[in-house]
């Protein structure tokens, strides 16, 4: 498997991925102190086992989401593939579940750069289905293709723990027993989780884009899904 470290520039000239991109406002001069949610997952290395943070963020006085807001929650052993839930109710089962063709190590080393972009691109031309439907993926991490993914039709059972464990969680990030022995650390390591809600924009049928909501009040997003379909 390709290193997939990169600049999120690389590669992203897709006419459909390039009219959802965002300008970050200072983006050149962004700092690594930027971003809770980010943060916490790259340190997962350094958290102790066990460790849970699902009440992360507190109880605000003051909602800081808005209700249509849609959850995402990328999860994974830290010696295997990283798997990554769509959901508009975090009550609900995901109406998008794929496992990326990337380790969820190398994912979080991919985090250092603080500017995620995450882009799957189906070739299906025939437009028969809404875009999330699609099975076939080609996966894309900061511009540089790392594999193909098929779209889960059902949840596999380690899928189903980490979902039924995070069931009405909208954002955190931290440390899951496994579904097996109950315990935090396994031969695959620890099950790791990140969840946040993100800014649905869609551009047409054909492409859409996730914006994570950083809860810090941090400027820009620092983390972005696409999805596009081939024209």
């Amino acid at each position: 498997m390709p290193t997939v470290h990169s600049s999120p520039y690389l590669q992203m000239d897709n006419p459909a991925i390039m009219s959802l991109l965002r300008p970050t406002p200072g983006e050149k001069h962004r700092k690594s102190s930027s971003g809770g949610l980010l943060r916490m997952f790259k340190l997962f290395p350094m958290l102790t086992s066990g460790c849970k943070m699902v009440a992360l963020l507190g109880r605000p006085k003051k909602p800081l989401l808005k209700d249509s807001a849609t959850t995402g929650t990328i999860f994974g052993y830290r010696k295997g593939r990283v798997c990554l839930a769509i959901q508009d109710d975090p009550h609900c089962v995901p109406m998008f579940v794929i496992e990326l063709p990337m380790l969820t190590s190398l994912l979080q080393k991919e985090m250092a750069s603080d500017i995620v972009r995450i882009a799957l691109e189906s070739e299906t031309k025939t437009h028969k289905k809404k875009l999330l439907e699609e099975f076939v993926w080609a996966v894309y991490c900061n511009g540089r293709e790392v594999g193909y993914s098929i779209r889960r039709k059902q949840l596999s059972d380690d899928e189903l723990h980490v979902m039924q464990l995070l069931r009405g969680v909208s954002m955190g990030a931290g440390v899951l027993p496994s579904p097996n022995d109950k315990e935090t650390v396994t031969s695959d390591g620890e099950l790791t989780y990140m969840g946040a809600r993100f800014e649905k924009v869609v551009g047409s049928k054909d492409s859409e884009a996730l914006y994570m909501i950083n809860p810090d009040g941090a400027p820009g997003p620092e983390l972005s899904i696409f999805f596009v379909r081939a024209r």
